[in-house]
């Protein structure tokens, strides 16, 4: 069974994430959307709210689940059997940041892989930290998001 984990801390899921969700599907027997607790992020929406909300967005997927994890994401995929890491890249940006992650996880367990999906261009401008600005500041992202968290601010 082939089984991904697409890892992030989703804060919030954007469309660009859900695309990545939707061909990931298509992809794998089994993808886990795995919510890290970053320490290094202040989240701006609760991590009940993020669980919910991705839940929502991908109940047409029957072979996707939401999951929570603390620490590596390579322990993280070990845990609940994950032989891939599906990442998705915007830009040159992104190759540069999660490139020698996907090395770093492969030494640190040779079953692991990372795949790399391109996003799709109307995707591309989409940051989940550019919408939490927006947001912050009284914006309206409702545009960028398949559903909008509850705040918990």
């Amino acid at each position: 069974m082939k089984r991904a984990l697409f890892p992030g801390s989703f804060d919030p899921f954007t469309n660009g994430h859900l695309d990545i969700v939707e061909r990931g599907h298509a992809l794998f027997d089994e993808l886990l959307v795995g919510i890290g607790e970053n320490s290094s992020k202040s989240s701006l929406f609760s991590l009940e709210a993020r669980v919910e909300a991705i839940q929502k967005s991908v109940m047409h997927l029957s072979s996707v689940r939401v999951i929570t994890y603390k620490g590596l994401t390579v322990n993280a995929c070990n845990d609940n059997g994950c032989n891939f890491i599906l990442r998705g890249i915007r830009n040159s940006a992104d190759w540069q940041f999660e490139h020698p992650i996907a090395v770093m996880n492969h030494s640190m367990s040779t079953a692991i892989e990372t795949v790399f999906l391109a996003a799709r261009e109307s995707n591309m401008m989409l940051s989940s930290t550019i919408l939490r600005e927006i947001y912050r500041n009284g914006g309206n992202i409702s545009a960028y998001v398949p559903v909008l968290p509850i705040s918990s601010i």
